[in-house]
């Protein structure tokens, strides 16, 4: 198919009236975009306030259709439930604190003129609430606050996974390996958790012999980073939840796969970080040996998190599933259709039954 002649559906999932501003922002950056999306879903977690004021301000002729999350709270449910509604070609996701870039869109379209390609991220980057990085935050652990980190290559490149928040699959994508997996990622401001994504693409990459997922670092979206999250405390948290995820998904997946990306990163990006922030401190530059402690506490804490999640999975503690999506033509229930409703995404049992086991967060390494 040439380019421009797909069809993108932009998925965006809401959960608190205290972005409201900023979801308005998310939405007219998307109408920004060429080429221009069939629609833009805004999917709401469980927040019937919320759903009623966006339905009230987005009337359907505008392109933007208002969904209720459809399955369990959390951002898996949510997203499902926006490949369920989806009528797109592409489904593309964007997250509701978060501007995209004129051309988002663009480069994204680009990469899908080869048949091979499933899925393509882009590149995120900071907004600072205080108006600039923490000077002992090292930009090796941007992934913290849900940004593309140092050590990713730059261009167009093949990867693992994408990052969630900056993303887009082929529809096709999610036929063959079914949807996000749910007991997994984040759920509103409970828990600094994710990963979901990079499950999914490690599930997709098996499910399409030769797929190929990309990243394209031109298509940029802007992410806010609210003040809580610039603190050291919050770093350590979603540090610890980091590697919780990991054990998960090595448990899915398996050991060689689930940490293929993080043993570079370990092996070669942090180590390279500590000496660079070593650098800067004997060169009198502020924050440097800041910068490195704090990526030698990042890594500890995430390698604890990860022991404690292996421990956990063994014993069975917490299971997550995932399953296909059925489209919204089967599944919607009456009257769930339409602005303002909810598709029905039927999530089956895994193949091969059994629940997968623990506690699950962090997308780290791509």
């Amino acid at each position: 198919m040439s380019e421009g002649r797909r069809a993108y559906s932009v998925v965006i999932c809401v959960y608190t009236e205290e972005r409201w501003a900023d979801i308005l922002a998310a939405v007219e950056s998307v109408r920004g975009q060429s080429p221009a999306p069939l629609e833009t879903l805004l999917v709401v977690d469980h927040n019937e306030a919320l759903r009623a004021r966006l339905t009230a301000e987005f009337a359907p002729a505008r392109g933007v259709r208002v969904l209720a999350n459809a399955g369990p709270r959390g951002l898996s449910a949510g997203r499902n439930t926006g490949v369920a509604a989806a009528r797109g070609e592409i489904v593309a996701f964007l997250d509701d604190d978060a501007v995209a870039q004129p051309g988002w869109l663009r480069h994204f379209n680009q990469a899908y003129d080869d048949d091979r390609v499933l899925a393509v991220g882009g590149r995120t980057l900071p907004l600072w609430a205080s108006g600039r990085r923490p000077r002992w935050f090292p930009e090796e652990f941007d992934w913290i606050v849900g940004c593309t980190y140092r050590g990713l290559p730059a261009g167009r490149v093949r990867v693992r996974n994408v990052l969630g928040g900056n993303a887009s699959f082929r529809r096709t994508a999610f036929d063959a390996a079914g949807g996000f997996a749910t007991g997994i990622g984040r759920d509103g401001d409970r828990r600094p958790l994710g990963c979901e994504e990079t499950e999914l693409c490690i599930r997709v990459a098996r499910a399409v012999p030769g797929a190929v997922l990309l990243i394209d670092d031109r298509s940029v979206i802007h992410h806010k980073v609210p003040r809580a999250r610039e603190a050291f405390g919050y770093f350590r948290t979603r540090a610890y939840a980091e590697g919780l995820s990991k054990a998960l998904v090595a448990r899915s997946v398996g050991t060689a796969k689930g940490l293929e990306s993080e043993r570079r990163y370990t092996t070669r990006t942090l180590p390279a970080g500590i000496l660079r922030g070593l650098r800067d401190a004997a060169l009198g530059r502020p924050g440097g040996a800041r910068r490195a402690a704090a990526i030698v506490v990042g890594a500890l804490t995430t390698a604890g998190g990860y022991a404690v999640g292996r421990v956990r999975t063994r014993g069975g503690a917490v299971a997550f599933s995932s399953g296909p999506i059925v489209p919204l033509a089967v599944a919607a229930t009456p009257g769930a259709a339409g602005a303002g409703g909810a598709p029905g995404p039927v999530e089956a049992p895994r193949a091969g039954g059994a629940p997968l086991g623990a506690p699950a967060g962090g997308a780290g390494a791509a």
